[in-house]
């Protein structure tokens, strides 16, 4: 296959994925480099990634921090979130992510709403004009409960769909109320109607999986007209049910190789959104996000929960995470003290 052949239906799309040339995929890498450069741009924006608790009603399949897994769980005093948002404050990233578990008990709530309010207390970097920006990636929460972050500072929320093939979504989650299809899809379109920039993703590379299913994976974002994705390949935890059923997917360098196409595709099919370079790349390959940027990511998030409990958040099988930024690439620019929000939105917030 070559670009010239690439056409953006399902049909399409799942050829481009299917194909495993090292030649159309480098080719395809490099046109995304180039759509991205000319829709948006040369700078890269900074999520500092706060990873506040790894306790979780959820038990899905495929998760190292689900209900039923052995670990050890921990929550971020406010204190600590707050050091870390000063943090990323003095380090001019411009932005924090606060990702936790799915909870929903209201001492949780008070205290995220509690912390958003403060974090935008927070004194930006000098070159920084406003506080931080913040995204949230806490799971569905009633509207409610959307309505009351969002009022109190945070702006973006990230939920991952993980699958927008229903029957590959309950193949990797239980089937009851808890882990609805239905009900994560209700949830996005509620953080769109209430005036979150809604981003959404899925995992690359899962068991059962097709290159239709990750064809259509990128058609709902489009459809959706998300103006972020959060997409990464399939990292298996050992101590999970997916796992442990014994059930093939990919190997590690196909599962890397196709998390950098459906970036890349992703970017020619929605030029002007916000993508994010996963950290799973990062675990298989030490220079995997930038990587990532390089197929077209505008979007990294440097982890700086406090370390003794950054371990303890294995949603799949990692290896520690860099923090840093000094060894990315030169032909990266870092957008510092810039909320970087997506070009795609309407200027509801401007850097």
């Amino acid at each position: 296959m070559n670009l010239s052949e690439l056409t953006f239906d399902r049909e399409g799309l799942a050829a481009a994925i299917a194909c495993e040339d090292p030649a159309f995929e480098a080719e395809l890498c490099e046109e995304a480099y180039r759509v991205k450069l000319a829709n948006v741009g040369k700078e890269v924006y900074l999520r500092g990634l706060i990873e506040i608790s790894n306790i979780c009603v959820k038990d899905c399949l495929y998760c190292g921090i689900r209900k039923d897994i052995h670990c050890q769980r921990y929550e971020l005093s406010e204190d600590e979130v707050l050091a870390s948002a000063r943090l990323a404050a003095q380090r001019r990233f411009g932005s924090v992510v606060i990702q936790g578990g799915e909870r929903t008990d209201p001492a949780f709530v008070r205290k995220i709403t509690r912390l958003l309010k403060a974090i935008k207390e927070i004194e930006p970097a000098e070159d920084g004009d406003r506080p931080l920006g913040i995204t949230l990636s806490l799971g569905e929460q009633p509207r409610e409960v959307y309505e009351e972050w969002f009022d109190a500072g945070a702006h973006r929320y990230l939920l991952r769909i993980e699958s927008s093939n229903p029957d590959l979504y309950h193949k990797i989650h239980p089937e009851d109320q808890l882990h609805s299809y239905d009900r994560r899809i209700r949830a996005l379109y509620d953080l769109k109607a209430i005036g979150y920039q809604a981003g959404t993703g899925a995992m690359i590379g899962l068991p059962f999986q097709t290159a239709g299913d990750m064809a259509d994976d990128l058609l709902f974002y489009k459809e959706f007209d998300a103006p972020m994705v959060g997409m990464g390949p399939y990292n298996p935890h050992p101590d999970t049910p997916l796992t442990l059923s014994g059930i093939g997917y990919p190997s590690a360098e196909r599962r890397f190789a196709l998390g950098l196409k459906m970036i890349a595709l992703l970017r020619l099919l929605m030029p002007d959104i916000n993508i994010a370079s996963a950290t799973a790349l990062e675990v298989m390959d030490p220079l995997g996000r930038e990587r990532g940027i390089l197929s077209g990511a505008n979007v990294i998030m440097p982890n700086i929960t406090p370390e003794e409990q950054m371990v303890k958040y294995n949603l799949y099988d990692r290896k520690t995470i860099r923090s840093d930024i000094n060894t990315l690439l030169s032909q990266i620019t870092i957008g510092y003290g810039k909320w970087g929000d997506s070009k795609h939105c309407s200027a509801q917030h401007h850097t």
